[in-house]
C-alpha cells in the first residue's frame, strides 16, 4: 500500500493548473521529498545486498576466504637507500634595488594624515 502511495505522489503528474498556488507548491515539494526518500531508501538497500554478493564458481566459505586473501607480491621489495646527506643552501644578500611605489612607474600619493587620539 504504502508503495503504491509513495508511486502515486512521484510518477503520476495530475493537472495542476486550477488549484490554489500555496498547493501547487507543496505538491511539487512533496514530490521531490519523496523521490530524495525512495533514492535513499534504494541506495541502503543496494549497499545492503553488497555484502551478500557470491562470486561465480565460489560456493564455499572456504574458497570465499580464500579468494580475499591478499597475494604475495611477486617482485622483491626495493634494497634500502643510504641516508641524504643535508646541504644547506647558500642565500646571496638582497641587492638595494629602489623601491618603486604607486602603479604603473607613477609615485603613490602621501598618507592622509592621522591625528592623535
Amino acid at each position: 500500500m504504502a508503495g503504491l502511495s509513495m508511486y502515486s505522489v512521484v510518477f503520476i503528474t495530475q493537472p495542476l493548473q486550477n488549484i490554489a498556488p500555496a498547493d501547487k507548491q507543496f505538491f511539487l515539494l512533496l514530490s521531490d521529498m519523496s523521490k530524495y526518500i525512495l533514492g535513499a531508501l534504494a541506495t541502503l538497500i543496494a549497499v545492503k545486498g553488497k555484502d551478500q554478493f557470491v562470486p561465480p564458481g565460489l560456493s564455499t566459505p572456504k574458497e570465499r576466504e580464500e579468494a580475499m586473501k591478499p597475494t604475495p607480491p611477486t617482485t622483491p621489495p626495493p634494497a634500502p637507500m643510504a641516508p641524504a646527506q643535508r646541504v644547506e643552501p647558500k642565500i646571496d644578500p638582497v641587492s638595494s634595488a629602489p623601491v618603486i611605489q604607486g602603479f604603473g612607474g607613477k609615485l603613490a600619493p602621501p598618507p592622509a594624515p592621522q591625528p592623535e587620539i
